[in-house]
């Protein structure tokens, strides 16, 4: 467990009072260290309050639980809660509308930041803003904590451990999942839909900063639209995150191997709900570059709000992961509950427990998943119910 002196806290829950962020308090309450000193933050202290009391109904403990009251807006706010805690998990988005001064407040104080968001042009400028501060200041930065995109990361990152080492692999995904999504998550896909040419801007901007790896070669390419006889369906490509993530974990760990090449797929059992999904996602990329389109969209599902209790009891998701190197060939499962609430409140406060107490490998600035946490973080998260199997091998 890192010490650090004068810090009151070991891990502060920013964005508490929204949908994913009160998910995750709840778990905090039930799942958390006794000895572990964490405290509530959000902009709004009656929210917080009703928040903690609801908590203390549950888990008496929770009664004194300390709440902050923090605007992300606020730069000298946010630097004074930064620099209280040892790990800083934040669960307010759009990140890259509101995520920008605490990201850099923990570069800055050597604050270990946990985030949930699935947006590239976020993750690529805090890269180029904030990753050289952070390796100097010992911060451990680590993007897409949840659903976006633990299962990808550590589901390959399983995957590639069953293959021989010091070989090519090759390693698809298929995502399947039944879930419905919340406001946040809405205006978060629509914020990232509608800054296409920034989104751009900052992946060029980041490829400048970025060093170059002599004698491996990384690749996430998009792919093609295909049927998986593995799986036994069609495969979509997926634009997300998911796989810039996967690579940057091949590009800094070389259990990878000399030559490593990751493609994201939806999986979809019949083919015209896969052209027509393909259809419907598109036309809503089409209507989020439109200010006035993108706002009726985000309207009509608020911020805050999301699927309730016997919903999210009723999801689940399955990511099936086909790998392939050096003559051997397995076919892994990552599966769990409810993707987009329950288990990704499960997966961001475990990362902020991992980071705060698991003895972890001696690196620093902006880190995947797979490279900050890699073994600690999936046993967690098999412990906490999250399926990881090798489903054949041969």
């Amino acid at each position: 467990m890192k010490e650090e002196a004068g810090r009151p806290h070991d891990v502060v829950l920013f964005g508490a009072t929204g949908f994913v962020g009160a998910l995750t308090a709840e778990y905090l309450a039930a799942n958390a260290p006794a000895d572990c000193r964490w405290a509530l933050a959000a902009r709004d202290l009656g929210k917080l309050e009703r928040l903690r009391d609801r908590l203390a109904a549950l888990h008496p403990a929770a009664a004194d639980v300390p709440l902050i009251r923090a605007d992300a807006s606020d730069p000298a706010a946010v630097r004074e809660l930064a620099a209280a805690t040892r790990v800083l998990a934040t669960t307010v988005g759009p990140y890259v509308l509101y995520g920008g001064e605490i990201v850099a407040a923990c570069a800055a104080s050597g604050t270990d930041y946990v985030d949930l968001t699935g947006e590239p042009e976020f993750v690529d400028r805090t890269y180029v803003l904030h990753d050289a501060q952070a390796r100097e200041t010992g911060a451990r930065l680590v993007h897409a904590c949840g659903f976006d995109s633990i299962p990808a990361d550590l589901g390959t990152y399983f995957t590639v451990a069953q293959l021989p080492r010091d070989v090519p692999i090759r390693v698809d995904g298929f995502m399947r999942s039944n879930a419905l999504f919340s406001g946040g998550t809405l205006a978060s896909a629509l914020t990232a839909m509608g800054r296409a040419p920034q989104t751009l801007a900052a992946a060029r901007e980041r490829r400048l900063h970025e060093h170059r790896l002599p004698g491996r070669r990384i690749r996430g390419p998009l792919g093609v639209p295909r049927f998986s006889r593995e799986t036994g369906t069609w495969g979509l490509p997926l634009p997300t995150l998911d796989p810039r993530i996967v690579t940057r974990s091949a590009a800094a760990l070389d259990r990878y191997g000399p030559d490593f090449r990751y493609r994201h797929y939806a999986s979809v059992k019949h083919l015209p709900f896969a052209l027509g999904g393909t259809a419907a996602v598109g036309a809503t990329a089409a209507l989020a570059q439109l200010p006035p389109a993108r706002q009726w969209l985000m309207d009509r599902w608020e911020p805050g709000r999301g699927p309730d209790a016997e919903r999210r009891a009723r999801s689940w998701f399955t990511v099936r992961f086909v790998g392939e190197g050096g003559g051997r060939r397995v076919l892994t499962e990552v599966s769990g509950g409810d993707p987009g609430y329950g288990e990704t409140a499960k997966m961001l406060a475990e990362s902020a427990l991992c980071l705060a107490y698991d003895a972890l490998p001696q690196r620093a600035g902006q880190l995947t998943t797979a490279v900050a946490m890699g073994d600690s973080l999936l046993d967690r998260l098999q412990k906490a119910g999250i399926r990881f199997r090798v489903a054949s091998a041969r």
